[in-house]
């Protein structure tokens, strides 16, 4: 049996590094999860650090989309109906916070997070020697209207409220950026605070070594045998138990499965993309990701090929994949770019961990003591890790926090642990 400060639980971007984190105040920290670091939503994101994010993507209030939407004609969203029933009280939640007042509210508590989240990632990068995973070249939104360019005026009104740098780009000039384009597009904008990453995967196994290297355990193990042990916490791993004082859940989608025996049910939800492949022609290359607003996906950059990050799928953790946005989304990125052979027979499927009002938690689990919570990062999982990190670290060692964390409170929905453990 092995003892440490803090077990933390989940190995993904966040779990990352909250660890190093902790182990840079001089906790001793044990990392678990039942794969590799960086092997499950990390990996399949669009591979984009957001310094220049805000307004979270938000569900539709305008009955024309509405519709198109809740007939499958728009390939930005997809539902299995099965899920419906389950998920119904979250989407009501979550078309509530999508008012415009209550997505610049939202983008105003994320700011403070946001603003240096490249640099927080920088600070890991450089000793991790992963720095030559990130360019940064900032992120292009096109549009494929003029319309729909025109409906951007509140977001750029909020970047410049709150200083956030980005440039309006006509056709021409967005080609000019990234020459492989194709002109079947109105407008863009580039936004500038952002790194790309060539490997999102192996930017958090870097992360990880350099846990290892500081003097962190990495561990197998299955989270959900954690348990209340003589004041503290215990978790089985391969290696036997281990005994904390403290554990913090970083399981992004699967931390209810911990939380639930816990009394402690939080209104998360998953976001499920998907992810392929494209093989570039010609040696075309992207100098940093585009994202085609008209059809909601993403492409990127990346070490295995150009990669395409569907929209949102609404549908149960485990359910069976249905990748009708891929299909849909590949024609429309050969319009753009100049893309072969899909590389995967079957894309890749990822969950992201949403709450209503798409902010995460950061802070102690309400009732339950020497427990935190840091996950439901939504689509900002891979910007807001290592900051994410810093906050709750210095919170868990009586630091002052760089900023007000009340924003992220676990407490804000209104629940407790059924009972005190």
């Amino acid at each position: 049996m092995a003892w440490t400060d803090v077990v933390v639980l989940g190995a993904g971007v966040v779990g990352v590094s909250v660890a190093l984190h902790l182990r840079a105040h001089g906790l001793s920290v044990a990392l678990l999860d039942r794969g590799s670091p960086g092997e499950g939503t990390s990996f399949g994101n669009a591979g984009v650090i957001e310094g220049s994010a805000l307004l979270p993507v938000g569900f539709p209030r305008d009955i024309p989309v509405l519709l198109r939407h809740a007939l499958k004609l728009s390939s930005e969203s997809n539902y299995q109906l099965a899920a419906l029933p389950g998920l119904a009280p979250w989407i009501l939640s979550y078309f509530n916070a999508s008012s415009a007042r209550g997505l610049a509210a939202t983008a105003r508590d994320l700011r403070p997070l946001l603003d240096v989240a490249r640099a927080e990632h920088h600070a890991l990068a450089g000793p991790a020697g992963a720095m030559g995973l990130l360019s940064p070249t900032g992120w292009v939104k096109l549009y494929r209207t003029a319309r729909q360019f025109a409906k951007t005026a509140t977001e750029r009104a909020l970047a410049d409220e709150l200083k956030v740098a980005y440039s309006v780009l006509d056709t021409e000039a967005a080609c000019a950026l990234e020459p492989a384009l194709r002109p079947v597009f109105e407008a863009a904008i580039h936004w500038h605070d952002c790194d790309n990453c060539s490997d999102p995967g192996g930017l958090v196994k870097a992360y990880a070594a350099l846990l290892e290297q500081r003097g962190g355990l990495l561990l197998q193990g299955d989270a959900r045998t954690l348990r209340r042990q003589s004041g503290g916490w215990r978790v089985e791993t391969a290696s036997g138990p281990v005994d904390a004082e403290e554990a913090v859940v970083c399981l992004g989608p699967w931390s209810l499965e911990v939380l639930r025996p816990l009394g402690l049910p939080l209104p998360l939800a998953p976001k499920r993309g998907y992810h392929v492949h494209l093989a570039p022609e010609g040696g075309m290359t992207l100098g940093r990701a585009l994202v085609d607003v008209a059809y909601g996906y993403a492409l990127q950059n990346t070490r295995y090929g150009i990669r395409l990050t569907t929209g949102v799928e609404f549908a149960g953790l485990e359910a069976r994949s249905s990748p009708v946005q891929i299909h849909r989304d590949v024609p429309h990125a050969r319009e753009l770019l100049p893309l072969g052979a899909v590389r995967e027979a079957e894309p890749w499927l990822g969950r992201r961990p949403a709450f209503p009002d798409s902010k995460p938690v950061i802070g102690p689990a309400p009732g339950i003591g020497g427990l935190h919570l840091a996950f439901g990062h939504g689509h900002w999982g891979l910007t807001l890790g290592p900051v994410t990190g810093r906050l709750l670290a210095e919170m868990m060692t009586g630091a002052t926090p760089f900023i007000d964390p009340a924003p992220f409170a676990p407490g804000r929905f209104g629940l407790r642990a059924a009972q005190r453990i």
